[in-house]
């Protein structure tokens, strides 16, 4: 008789030499195991599996991908089992998935209305099933365990790149016939290689009856019960289908402030965002986590200093507390100015004073030229006119308008204790934000059109509240609500994976691309709220970002504490700038402008300017924009990209390693994780790691980033819990001399690791 070892063992003995011979591994231990257990195929599998998961090391990485070759084997045999077709095909029929799960409601029925059986039959035939060798072990799970598309029974029947080419169909499926197919295999191309990676939702629900495509929401609640109440509305039926929101709260009344004239009688901003806090907790994320929301107030509001800094922290009043939203803090240059004022002893002397928005546009009387009041949230300083800093000293000279004077180095102290204990709040710098937007002609000059960031920081559009301009009783007897829609922020994501892009020498092609993608997913969706539809209509924004900085600097043998990682990173960018607004530009030409291209920066050639752009190149790229004009009112975003950079096989978004070898845990798994192309040449440029590089090259290179992204970059700041507060301080004063526009986290070592939104993962 045969022995098993001879016969169905026999492939998973080859699979396991086929990665020891490409990554140069001393597999004879396991073989022998493996025979000596003389068992099953699968037994074979799981042995190999465990075993390689326990050798991960610095000093053999690759057993990842032996993990990943045996963990692929499990998943080709559960689909197989589930769709009844022999395993060792790897992949079944794929016109046959798509109708069944279309018959079991779980994929749309546009797949199939909109491609022929031929067509989805051709397409089957470019799936490329050896591409998914290209996953580690992480990347394959989080792939597996959290998106490739299972019945209501929780059972496998998609398959990786099966997923790849059901998003690459869905996002090209209402394009022109005559080059539809060839665009849904170049979108696969993109996606199969590992080129690059889309936002979780589009991931997760590309194809599918459910689910929203988008990843980022940012709304605006205006100083009103309607609006507190239905911004809350809204941001739970967001929430649901797995966005990542922020909201600014700077125009809402201060606690103490009058109603209806009766005085002293608001409570301020405290009890409307633990309410926020409640639906972000009750409506979770596609049924699998809590709903994630970003709360943001002006440093010059009253109630920054009344509880908004102490929301999140640990002492205190617990009924004023809010531990599940995230806070942000928009920032004035004025008040960083303050800062630094000092007596001649070298003290901190500088004033700030914080105001009620209600009672600024009570008393100050400032219009915009339709008559509506203004508060002081409504200006930003311009580069040629500081016109916030001038209504600031309005406010401050006059003698009726109420207010609380601080030291504003107290207020940043409390800021800065608030960071090393929670890691929020995010700083938004609101008038470097304002300056660099290329849609600024939607408002007056020198008015505010972008007010706070998103949840992850890295998404700034303009912004308004919606309001409700009627209610009325219809024939039917129905009351009807009419909302006048405010720009309610929306931002479509995915990134380019640095490493193998560049490396493969793909990234003009890569961009082009992904562009259409991201344009596609704005006609595509359709969202539960509808001045966010309209808002993704008018502006068609999308956020073209990057993961993989760290490890494309070690391939390249930079490191990271060098002026020479600086000035790849401003070269790098402005590549990928130029590409992504000269396929914007293409777009526009095929099918036409976003609707307020008039006037815009882009139109006139302001931001080409203002950013030093004057290579031949960009010069061409220029007069073809304000000719053919531009598909998207804003097109790069940086976001944190940490489970879909591990998905893409690299680090995460522009931040530097965790470590060159730690174990990877979350609440259903936990195992050891190598830096990407780890060997003894890319150690030297891994060695150290977030916590011990020096943070003022890392503020450097994202100054050098952020020149060439019309948005902002999810940008977190690594410090060690016993940093000085001063130390802390000259990161956050270079951060803004730096002219970035954000900082996401304060991650200091005394922190637990952050559980971050994975919306704003692309």
């Amino acid at each position: 008789m045969m022995t098993k070892t001879s016969t169905e063992v026999n492939d998973v003995l080859e699979q396991i030499d086929a990665v020891a011979e490409t990554y140069g591994l001393d597999v004879r231990e396991v073989k022998q195991q493996i025979n000596q257990l003389n068992s099953s195929k699968a037994d074979a599998n799981q042995h190999t599996l465990f075993y390689a998961l326990n050798n991960i090391a610095m000093d053999e990485p690759a057993w990842t991908f032996v993990a990943a070759r045996m963990y692929l084997n499990e998943l080709y045999q559960e689909a197989a089992t589930n769709r009844g077709y022999d395993s060792e095909q790897c992949y079944g029929d794929f016109y046959r998935l798509i109708e069944v799960l279309t018959e079991k409601g779980i994929y749309s029925s546009n797949l199939v209305n909109y491609y022929s059986k031929d067509e989805i039959t051709a397409l089957g035939r470019e799936i490329a099933p050896e591409r998914d060798q290209l996953f580690n072990y992480i990347g394959l799970f989080l792939l597996a365990d959290r998106y490739i598309t299972r019945d209501h029974d929780r059972n496998i029947y998609e398959l990786p790149q099966e997923r790849f080419m059901i998003i690459a169909m869905t996002l090209m499926k209402d394009e022109a016939k005559e080059n539809r197919l060839e665009l849904v295999k170049e979108a696969y191309w993109a996606m199969s290689n590992l080129y690059m990676t889309v936002a979780t939702p589009t991931l997760a629900n590309a194809g599918k009856c459910f689910g929203q495509l988008s990843s980022c929401f940012i709304d605006t609640v205006d100083d009103s019960l309607d609006s507190i109440y239905l911004n809350n509305w809204d941001i739970a039926r967001l929430s649901k289908d797995g966005g990542g929101i922020g909201v600014y709260y700077g125009k809402v009344r201060a606690l103490g402030s009058d109603i209806k004239k009766f005085k002293g009688n608001s409570s301020g901003v405290v009890p409307w965002i633990r309410l926020l806090n409640d639906t972000a907790v009750s409506v979770d994320q596609l049924g699998q986590r809590q709903g994630a929301v970003a709360i943001y107030l002006d440093v010059f509001h009253k109630d920054i200093m009344d509880g908004f800094l102490d929301l999140k922290t640990n002492n205190g009043d617990e009924r004023r507390k809010a531990h599940d939203i995230f806070t942000g803090v928009a920032i004035p240059d004025l008040f960083m100015k303050k800062l630094q004022e000092v007596d001649e002893h070298g003290r901190s002397i500088g004033e700030w004073h914080t105001f009620c928005p209600h009672q600024v546009k009570q008393m100050m009387g400032w219009k915009d030229e339709n008559g509506a009041a203004l508060g002081l949230e409504d200006f930003y300083d311009e580069s040629d006119q500081s016109y916030f800093t001038e209504k600031y000293e309005e406010a401050v000279n006059h003698p009726l308008l109420p207010r609380k004077t601080y030291r504003a180095m107290d207020i940043m102290a409390r800021i800065m204790v608030a960071q090393l204990e929670t890691g929020t709040p995010y700083m938004f710098y609101r008038d470097e934000a304002n300056r660099q937007n290329p849609n600024k002609h939607v408002r007056g000059k020198g008015q505010t059109a972008i007010y706070c960031s998103n949840l992850c920081t890295e998404i700034m559009q303009n912004m308004s509240a919606t309001t409700i301009t009627n209610e009325y009783q219809d024939e039917q007897g129905n009351i009807v609500i009419i909302r006048k829609p405010g720009d309610f922020v929306v931002c479509n994501l995915s990134s380019v994976n640095l490493a193998r892009t560049v490396e493969a020498g793909v990234l003009e092609r890569l961009i082009t691309i992904q562009m259409r993608m991201l344009d596609n997913v704005i006609d595509l969706n359709t969202m539960p709220v509808g001045q966010a539809q309209v808002t993704n209509q008018t502006y068609r924004a999308v956020g073209l970002g990057t993961f993989g900085w760290h490890h494309l600097l070690a391939q390249k043998g930079i490191y990271w504490e060098s002026d020479k990682a600086v000035a790849y990173a401003d070269e790098l960018y402005e590549d990928i700038a130029y590409y992504a607004i000269q396929s914007s530009m293409e777009l526009a030409k095929e099918k036409g402008t976003y609707s307020k291209f008039t006037g815009s920066e882009w139109q006139t050639g302001d931001y080409f300017e203002r950013k030093g752009y004057e290579a031949d190149r960009w010069l061409e790229l220029k007069d073809a924009v304000a000719e053919h004009g531009i598909r998207n009112g804003w097109l790069m975003a940086i976001a944190p990209n940490s489970s879909t950079a591990k998905i893409g096989g690299s680090t995460d978004g522009i931040d530097p390693i965790y470590a060159v070898e730690y174990a990877e845990e979350k609440k259903n798994f936990k195992f050891k994780v190598t830096a990407p192309d780890l060997d003894h040449v890319t150690y030297n440029y891994y060695r150290r790691s977030r916590h011990e590089l020096e943070q003022l090259w890392s503020i450097r290179q994202n100054a050098a980033r952020q020149r060439h992204v019309d948005q902002g970059i999810s940008f977190n700041l690594y410090v060690r819990h016993d940093i000085k507060a001063k130390d802390l301080l000259n990161l956050h004063v270079e951060a803004w001399k730096q002219g970035l526009k954000t900082t996401y986290y304060v991650r200091s070592t005394s922190q637990a690791e952050i559980d971050e939104c994975e919306a704003c993962h692309s």
